[in-house]
């Protein structure tokens, strides 16, 4: 199978920009096996960044959320609520034709929240996506690359980059993002680890329970003493 360009359903149809070119002898790991897009049980997000006020601040300028096969479920240019003097498009891959027509920040936060909500969310370093959407999740339900503890070294957190090409086996991020390739990239890392993975969320979520079940000691009162 080739590595093309796909065609986006009909929320927001638009090709994805390859940020490198395809060897096109090799299969690219990031190529959907599939054609459904059907919402599933577990969504992976990627979001690229605006710079707005000063250009210090991100805003939300594009979001994509793709199932568990890799397609696209949800793809939109969106236009902050502050004016943007920074597209950041040596990494964002934002310019500012793609924000003439985007839809409204309000209207992509509503839509996000819908598809997100009850269901596993992956991604990298998802807590800066969620802040410039303006959104919560709940933390038993976030599958987070940058801190899955396989994928962590003794420096800490590492790129997402680093680990495509490291457990995938795939070039991403050479120049301007993707954020359809982003979130592929996390979904496959979270698919190639889901069994344990998922085993390490549920023994978490049990070690609170138990934590919550202990009751503190009472303080004996002075009077007791």
């Amino acid at each position: 199978m080739l590595y093309s360009p796909i065609l986006l359903p009909s929320e927001g149809k638009r090709k994805e920009r390859p940020n490198a070119e395809v060897d096109d002898s090799t299969i690219n790991p990031l190529t959907p096996i599939n054609d459904d897009f059907s919402l599933t049980d577990v969504v992976s997000m990627d979001c690229e960044m605006v710079g707005v006020c000063q250009g210090n601040k991100s805003a939300l300028g594009r979001v994509t959320l793709v199932n568990k096969w890799g397609n696209v479920v949800y793809d939109e240019f969106v236009r902050p609520v502050d004016r943007v003097v920074d597209f950041r498009t040596e990494i964002s891959g934002i310019r500012p034709q793609d924000l003439r027509k985007a839809k409204d920040f309000w209207v992509v936060q509503k839509k996000v929240a819908e598809i997100i909500k009850e269901r596993i969310l992956v991604g990298h370093a998802l807590h800066n996506d969620l802040k410039v959407l303006l959104l919560s999740h709940p933390k038993k339900d976030l599958r987070d690359t940058s801190e899955f503890q396989p994928f962590l070294r003794e420096g800490g957190r590492r790129a997402l980059r680093h680990l495509a090409a490291q457990f995938l086996g795939v070039q991403i991020q050479n120049g301007e993002h993707c954020s359809i390739q982003d979130a592929r990239a996390a979904m496959l890392l979270y698919q190639k680890n889901r069994k344990e993975w998922e085993k390490s969320a549920k023994d978490q979520v049990r070690l609170k329970k138990k934590q919550k079940k202990r009751k503190p000691k009472k303080k004996a009162k002075q009077g007791d003493l």
